[in-house]
């Protein structure tokens, strides 16, 4: 993740020994008892590295509970998201000072159904796709910016977006995506919500990530 994101913000990719690393009370609450190894070892990857993102930005590696939303709360003055797929887990924080919000999100890179791709894109997201290089699963660059979106825009503005709330065009060749939220979304908000965001993409192998930071005005 750290060649999708600026230099202000602090990313950490977990290694092996972070799948079976020690929670903090706080963070073991979020959890609970009764989850599969499976889910622990995501949850556990995700934050210990959080953790240390913190600590990159010179601040105490404190815990990152869960919100009722299931949400990460980060310490005041940080922001930051955490991302988890099969055999990948990542984390971004940044001082809130010099970013507004940031989103990170990865993927397994297979195609997607029929369905799900009509429950994700909309057609105009899905007209674009014949014209891109082949050997990629667009839907699922897509889907996981659409990730990416809302993990920006939900600290922000306090609610969530459903996927046909952000119009992704994708640019391949650069390696970047740009996002339209919905005008009535946008209108509906108390705050200065974002109208767009844009990102950056990345297809390795089996793997989509995506990433995006909301920069403070």
């Amino acid at each position: 993740m750290r060649d999708l994101l600026p230099a202000a913000v602090a990313v950490v990719v977990a290694e092996p020994p972070d799948w079976e690393g020690v929670l903090l009370p706080e963070e073991q609450a979020g959890l609970g008892d009764r989850v599969v190894d499976s889910r622990r070892r995501d949850f556990t990857a995700g934050r210990v590295c959080a953790r240390r993102a913190i600590s990159a930005l010179g601040r105490s590696p404190v815990a990152v509970p869960t919100a009722a939303n299931r949400a990460p709360v980060w310490p005041p003055g940080v922001v930051g998201a955490i991302t988890h797929t099969r055999g990948y887990c990542a984390a971004a924080a940044a001082r809130a000072d010099e970013i507004r919000s940031v989103g990170l999100d990865a993927e397994q890179h297979r195609p997607l159904s029929p369905g799900v791709v009509q429950a994700i894109c909309l057609p105009e997201e899905e007209a674009q796709f014949p014209r891109l290089p082949s050997g990629v699963s667009w839907p699922t660059v897509v889907f996981s910016a659409k990730e990416t979106i809302y993990k920006i825009w939900h600290p922000v503005v306090g609610t969530w977006l459903d996927f046909h709330d952000a119009t992704v065009t994708l640019d391949p060749e650069a390696g970047r995506f740009t996002a339209r939220i919905a005008p009535a979304r946008v209108a509906a908000t108390s705050v200065h919500a974002p109208a767009t965001v844009s990102g950056r993409f990345a297809v390795d192998g089996d793997l989509v990530r995506t990433a995006a930071v909301l920069l403070r005005a």
